[in-house]
């Protein structure tokens, strides 16, 4: 599940670290996920660390059960953290953050490796797994679960407060459902 609207979202700024609430538009989505996935059992819940993702997992029901996960936070965007990608491209107009990353911050292959860790122990259960966190950090676990480059998370748009599924067929990862809108 990726964290409900804040204000920086809303306005297209890159939010990584900086620790804002959700609005309260954010909050009434985040309570809408609970329609979706209250009547499916998870054998443990992650969450990111940033309050937006935490209060997510609480308005969706799970708050209670929620492992923080440090690996879950937002990608690093370093020096342009708060910036929107036009700012960024008024001065770089060539960059994209998938295959730049951030001065003073993360590239894709560190947000993979982030990604993997975090598959890693996904696939220590037998059973689902419920995952808060953010939007390009999840792009980057969906590629990296279906074995492409973290670069690739670039294919998977993400709205706020949607609920994806990522699973099995047979032995092969696969993208089950991807943003879905409660």
């Amino acid at each position: 599940m990726r964290h409900g609207e804040t204000e920086w979202s809303a306005s297209g700024r890159h939010t990584g670290s900086t620790d804002v609430p959700l609005t309260e538009a954010g909050r009434a989505a985040a309570r809408r996920i609970r329609t979706l996935i209250q009547h499916r059992p998870f054998a443990a819940v992650f969450a990111s660390p940033l309050q937006r993702a935490l209060e997510t997992c609480v308005l969706a029901g799970l708050g209670d059960e929620a492992i923080v996960v440090d690996d879950l936070r937002e990608w690093d965007y370093g020096d342009y953290e708060g910036l929107t990608t036009a700012g960024i491209r008024s001065e770089r107009p060539d960059w994209t953050l998938w295959r730049a990353g951030c001065p003073g911050g993360e590239v894709a292959a560190d947000v993979g490796a982030r990604a993997d860790r975090v598959i890693a122990q996904l696939r220590e259960y037998d059973e689902a797994v419920a995952v808060f966190g953010h939007g390009h950090c999840l792009r980057v676990i969906a590629a990296r679960w279906v074995d492409l480059p973290p670069e690739d998370g670039a294919l998977l748009a993400l709205d706020t407060a949607t609920v994806s599924r990522l699973g099995w067929e047979r032995e092969q990862p696969v993208v089950r459902t991807w943003n879905v809108q409660p």
